[in-house]
């Protein structure tokens, strides 16, 4: 599968997708239609699937213009048939989604949104999880709870450490800021900072990122880390509680 990241709005990634084999070509939360068509157009490419994480307008926007043009099938969360207006496939947590030749899986991820789904590629160590988790980061709470968003991130932090994390927007840079007030003593974190540092300076993205990475430096997903409930002044407490209170700094940063 060739990946293409499509910058869109001020910091969204739109994902494009090619199946070489099979000339299948897909999109991942195409906010805005028109740097899509553009990079078809300029690649000679016709979109055949559409995949949504969750219903949010900078995710789904670009659907009916792109599903009018090209006839493209879009796939998306059961739990959010309601509010994607141009679904034609509804997914739930284990569903398989075939692409030209790879299967990917469906995992729940709730917590951003009550109907946040990720897509993972296994044959192709690819997770495109919208906006649950973030390099260095994850979504803000607009529809679940604390404990909903740990057990996501849960989830995803139990898949395998060289799976490439494709995200919804370029946070990174921020993001890197506030995990250094977590864990000032991460090695891994100050390293990874200073080159986040480079590639933003060069005008170049930061993702994709990868599971071990993330483990190793995204303090969302370290809440139940000794060192991090040190910071926190919660040593002991349960992880979902630790994570809240990451989530509610990170907040007011």
């Amino acid at each position: 599968m060739d990946i293409h990241l499509i910058p869109a709005f001020s910091d969204n990634y739109i994902y494009l997708l090619r199946d070489p084999a099979s000339g299948a070509v897909g999109v991942v939360d195409p906010g805005d239609p028109e740097p899509v068509i553009a990079e078809l157009d300029r690649r000679g490419w016709r979109l055949t699937t559409i995949l949504n994480t969750h219903h949010h307008n900078d995710h789904i926007g670009g659907n009916a213009a792109l599903k009018e043009r090209y006839g493209a099938t879009v796939i998306g969360a059961r739990a959010d048939a309601h509010r994607i207006a141009d679904l034609d496939t509804a997914l739930d947590e284990g569903d398989r989604v075939s692409f030209g030749g790879d299967a990917g899986t469906v995992i729940a991820v709730p917590g951003h949104t009550s109907g946040h789904i990720a897509f993972h590629f296994p044959g192709q160590q690819a997770l495109f999880c919208g906006d649950t988790l973030f390099s260095l980061g994850c979504g803000r709470l607009f529809e679940g709870t604390a404990e909903q968003m740990w057990d996501s991130l849960s989830k995803l932090r139990a898949l395998p450490g060289d799976t490439r994390v494709y995200c919804g927007h370029e946070y990174t840079q921020s993001n890197a800021r506030f995990a250094l007030t977590i864990e000032p003593d991460n090695a891994d974190l100050r390293a990874r900072a200073d080159e986040i540092g480079r590639l933003r300076a060069a005008g170049r993205p930061t993702i994709p990122t990868t599971l071990d990475l993330e483990r190793r430096t995204n303090p969302f997903l370290r809440a139940d880390e000794p060192s991090v409930q040190r910071t926190l002044g919660m040593e002991g407490a349960a992880p979902a509680a630790a994570f809240a209170e990451i989530r509610k700094r990170k907040d007011t940063f």
